[in-house]
């Protein structure tokens, strides 16, 4: 018989799978489409009898590559059918599923999974995010989202509109909010304690968690975090939310008065618009959250050091070669010039010179014995500047105030392309779901005990706030000594790893860290 949960709109139906049971697809807010396209989301409609919940809710609507176009990271990764098929994108694609050992009251650790993408893709249908992988190692619910991205998540249409259509450009962000909100208000019904839920995820996942912890409204809705290669320091400033907003219309060919245009725009219409605005021109910022002044009044890593964060106990961390990765999407960086170098540094960082910090880490290089061609420096500046500055910016704001933080850093090299990729983002993902044993990931025994390891101190944290565990041993709190936990082919604390690095950037302002 399949188990049935009752939530605050109605009974849902799911399956029974390994042991666990398994929710897909719950609808956690209305859909926003229609005259609710760019708008916050709203509340479910209630509904009777009993909704089926055994397949994905459809994707949030964004660029999907075609199969011949695949990533390292998809190589190798199967859909599991009997998890529901992997649905196409959608405007209506507000749904989050639910892994738990049991439909009691024995209020679980709840881990919500925030999935990654740029802010530009992604789902918490990827097959990659088994929640089961969680919820079947340790008594733990799991949930993972879906949340709107790009242009349907984070167009700031108020001014350009005239408040005809008053989004504020952090849409996509409330929908993470009204999925916290539901988890609150429903998970024990699935076995979860909604006074313990832990907010964790990657790349713009962790970007969410650094920005939920800075946002006043999340305050109370989750009570630990996790930040994977994640920074609390990237949000666009209103006017330059407006300003792409202007860009996008103008593309359309569409004035901002004209809202009946702007809504009959199918979904297709808009991605195709979106994809006209990429790359931006230079000064013009693409979508991603905002400080409208209401749900952010400033960057989330001052909000931190303000005490938005205070009582939460934090755990973040970043990969040693994070940047690495781009050289498949950005080609160019292969073959960099010292002058291109330059250029970009300057389109990303107008305000900070770059010449003392080459310098330094042509240095710093040469000491590790790495080249000093103006590709290596490019990779090792954007890797600090985007991911590890930030991260122990963040962690260092927290701990400052009495609060707990565990730091890590990840130096699994994967073994594709001759080592090319080196610890590169996302490598973290494939260990942490028990999705590594491909060729991007690598194999075998040592492999395997570096992903027992990760899930079992992700679980500890989840259960204690403190990620200690048996495999690892003591993880100290992240301290003066800057205590960090190395994760890799040799797992085990370092004091201060990478310092020359962060000495570096010890002089540079926070907006020298924002995304772009």
């Amino acid at each position: 018989m399949n188990p049935v949960a009752k939530t605050t709109a109605g009974k849902v139906e799911g399956f029974q799978k390994d042991g666990l049971n398994v929710f897909l697809g719950i609808p956690f807010a209305a859909p926003p489409v229609g005259e609710r396209r760019w708008l916050p989301p709203e509340p479910l409609q209630p509904w009777s009898g009993v909704k089926e919940t055994g397949a994905f809710g459809p994707a949030a609507p964004q660029i999907i590559a075609p199969p011949n176009s695949q990533s390292p990271l998809q190589t190798g990764f199967k859909v599991d059918t009997s998890l529901g098929t992997q649905p196409a994108a959608n405007e209506d694609c507000l749904y989050l599923n639910v892994w738990t050992p049991g439909l009691d009251n024995a209020r679980r650790p709840v881990m919500f999974w925030i999935h990654g993408g740029g802010f530009t893709g992604g789902s918490g249908s990827s097959p990659m995010y088994d929640g089961g992988v969680f919820a079947g190692r340790d008594d733990v619910v799991v949930v993972t989202i879906n949340y709107r991205v790009n242009v349907f998540g984070f167009l700031r249409l108020n001014e350009v509109t005239g408040g005809r259509i008053p989004s504020s450009g952090n849409e996509g962000m409330l929908d993470q909010l009204a999925a916290l909100k539901w988890v609150r208000d429903n998970i024990s019904a699935f076995g979860g304690d909604p006074g313990n839920v832990t907010i964790f995820g990657e790349s713009a996942g962790g970007g969410s968690v650094g920005a939920l912890l800075g946002m006043s409204a999340a305050k109370g809705l989750f009570h630990k975090a996790i930040s994977q290669s994640g920074s609390a320091h990237f949000l666009n400033q209103r006017d330059e939310a407006s300003q792409y907003a202007e860009y996008f219309l103008g593309i359309l060919g569409i004035s901002g008065s004209d809202v009946d245009a702007l809504r009959a725009l199918t979904m297709e219409q808009v991605l195709r618009t979106y994809v006209k605005t990429l790359p931006a021109p230079k000064g013009i910022r693409g979508p991603l959250p905002v400080i409208d002044g209401r749900i952010f009044s400033e960057l989330p890593i001052d909000s931190i050091k303000a005490g938005s964060a205070d009582g939460i106990p934090v755990m973040a961390g970043t990969l040693s070669d994070e940047w690495r990765l781009w050289q498949v999407m950005d080609p160019a960086i292969v073959d960099l010039v010292e002058g291109h170098m330059f250029g970009r540094f300057r389109r990303m960082m107008p305000s900070w010179d770059m010449t003392e910090t080459v310098e330094a880490y042509q240095r710093v290089l040469t000491g590790r014995g790495v080249s000093t061609t103006p590709t290596e420096i490019f990779l090792a500046v954007m890797t600090a500047r985007m991911f590890w500055i930030p991260t122990t910016r963040m962690l260092e704001a927290q701990v400052s105030r009495g609060n707990p933080g565990y730091c890590y850093l990840l130096n699994w090299k994967s073994p594709l392309g001759d080592g090319m990729f080196g610890a590169c983002h996302a490598m973290d993902l494939g260990f942490l779901w028990g999705a590594h044993g491909t060729e991007f990931f690598g194999s075998g025994p040592v492999a395997d005990a570096l992903s027992s390891n990760m899930q079992d101190a992700w679980l500890a944290f989840a259960r204690t706030g403190d990620p200690s565990c048996q495999g690892l041993g003591k993880w100290p709190v992240y301290g003066d000594r800057r205590e960090t936990m190395i994760l890799g082919k040799k797992c085990g604390v370092e004091e201060a790893p990478l310092e020359e690095e962060r000495l570096i950037w010890d002089s540079a302002p926070d907006s020298v860290f924002r995304w772009g």
